[in-house]
């Protein structure tokens, strides 16, 4: 995808974020390249990682699920692939769309673009697409990576979704990974994981007249991150963090 300049208000040209404006359709199919791409990674990642999963019982077998992991290390996006088996949708970085060949074939993989520098209206809105099919959408309510034992505040996203759509929303542990490839590693190193999958948390409650108040939302977003916490804390004493 050609990066181009954008003109704004300001009368200066800036370069337009790499993805914006990506057709995008969420594809409910478990092709068979799919499927080859899941078993690969699963092979790889079984032999580098040696993943256990706790709690993968809590993943709602159907409807609309958001799952939202903790988000230390590049790779954790990649272990919600052991948490269930239906398919998966992702936001992805938009920088990763770039490259037109890459960016296409994220998408055959269920992937999106996201501009993380502002509200992108646009992936809310493809991430409500995923949501009202009845699928399954992988979001970190962090943002981007962090560092520390400790989960702060959270980004309203996930909860504003589930507002939405009715998604429940599954907090997710991941106890290793941050020693296996911190922020700016290349290169994973080969230690064990484990993955603690938490309870599933209802959506915002509506009022008679079908809406969510804001102050909903800030008390989901504040239950998910006492079940991140919870469950990231279990995970890191399972993986000997």
């Amino acid at each position: 995808m050609a990066v181009t300049p954008e003109q704004t208000d300001d009368g200066v040209a800036h370069t337009e974020a790499p993805g914006r404006g990506v057709a995008f359709e969420p594809d409910p199919r478990r092709t068979p390249f799919y499927r080859f791409a899941r078993l690969l990674f699963g092979v790889v990642a079984g032999l580098l990682w040696r993943p256990k999963v706790i709690g993968r019982y809590n993943v709602p077998a159907e409807g609309p699920v958001l799952l939202a992991p903790v988000h230390r290390s590049f790779a954790d996006f990649g272990f919600a692939a052991f948490v269930t088996d239906r398919k998966l949708f992702f936001m992805a970085k938009d920088s990763l769309w770039k490259s037109g060949p890459l960016g296409r074939l994220l998408i055959t993989l269920g992937a999106f673009p996201v501009h993380r520098e502002s509200a992108d209206r646009e992936a809310l809105r493809h991430a409500e697409e995923v949501l009202r099919q009845g699928q399954v959408l992988v979001l970190f309510p962090e943002g981007m990576r962090q560092e520390g034992g400790e989960v702060g505040d959270l980004l309203e996203g996930a909860a504003f979704l589930a507002a939405r759509t009715g998604a429940r929303i599954v907090p997710i542990g991941i106890g290793g990974s941050d020693r296996s490839m911190p922020k700016g590693s290349k290169i994973p190193k080969p230690i064990k994981i484990t993955v603690v999958v938490g309870e599933p948390i209802d959506p915002p409650e509506r009022s008679e007249a079908g809406r969510v108040a804001r102050s909903k939302v800030h008390t989901t977003t504040e239950a998910l991150r006492t079940g991140i916490q919870a469950v990231y804390d279990q995970a890191r004493r399972e993986a000997g963090s």
